[in-house]
């Protein structure tokens, strides 16, 4: 009778070790993977932030572009202007 209690408090003691290793284990990873959440959000807040800084610079381009065309065709009649006195 006494083998049966001694593998019985042994078998619950297993098993208790088992458990809290695994809450343990299970609470380290959860950490993990909320730090790794954390820094991809950080990273994707940055590109989202360059992302934004492209565009503005996208849409303001063909606006420069136009402005250069129109300083060129200014310049190229003052030149004209100049050579013909």
């Amino acid at each position: 009778m006494t083998e049966i209690i001694v593998a019985m408090i042994t078998g619950v003691l297993s098993l208790l070790g088992v458990v809290i290793t695994n809450y343990r284990a299970a609470k380290s990873t959860q950490a993990k993977i909320e730090t790794g959440q954390a820094v991809t959000d950080c990273k994707l807040e940055e590109l989202a932030r360059e992302v934004r800084e492209h565009n503005n610079f996208a849409r303001r381009m063909p606006v420069v572009e136009e402005q250069i065309k129109t300083l060129n065709h200014r310049i190229i009649s003052l030149e004209k202007r100049f050579n013909e006195r």
